[in-house]
């Protein structure tokens, strides 16, 4: 599936969508690596197939191997560190942000491409994951490194856009599957 047939599969509700996705995938804030692995890491964050087999076979071949490894390992770790992170933020009890995390997160020290890359994806997945603290940490890796607000924003975007994408394919499949077994019923 390519971008053209995601954005065919969306419902006429959702032409914002289309037209983000369609301006999104030419962002030129962002470079050609930043942008197809933000289109990856969200896309797999997001958690919902039709999406993300559209946007692997549209950005996929626009990265090297370590990059499409890197925006993958994006997702998955931040798929892990949103969870911890995020509850030692909420948990009102103070001692959780003192103890040490004890979980690996070697990527993130040698994620194979370039650091800023990576920061940025975790960032986009971060930011669907809802996770401040790794906003924040993110957000201020990228800045040190000379990001500007409007390509840290730009990924934001994109993320945000995946994942409307995501949700709005996911709530057609399911009214889909209620309609289907009203009829049977």
């Amino acid at each position: 599936m390519s971008i053209d047939a995601l954005k065919n599969s969306l419902p006429d509700y959702a032409k914002d969508l289309k037209l983000n996705l369609s301006s999104l995938a030419s962002e030129t804030l962002l470079t050609e690596q930043q942008r197809a692995g933000a289109f990856i890491a969200c896309a797999l964050a997001s958690r919902e197939r039709g999406t993300t087999s559209a946007i692997m076979s549209e950005f996929a071949p626009r990265l090297s191997a370590e990059a499409l490894a890197a925006a993958r390992a994006a997702a998955s770790i931040m798929a892990m560190n949103n969870i911890y992170y995020r509850f030692t933020h909420l948990a009102s009890a103070p001692d959780y942000k003192t103890l040490p995390a004890r979980l690996r997160m070697n990527v993130i020290g040698k994620p194979g491409v370039d650091k800023v890359d990576f920061e940025l994806w975790c960032l986009a997945v971060s930011a669907i994951n809802g996770c401040g603290v790794c906003i924040d940490s993110h957000e201020k890796i990228l800045r040190d490194a000379g990001l500007t607000a409007e390509q840290i924003q730009a990924a934001v975007r994109i993320a945000a856009v995946v994942h409307g994408v995501a949700a709005t394919l996911d709530g057609e499949a399911h009214s889909a599957d209620i309609a289907a077994n009203a009829v049977a019923a």
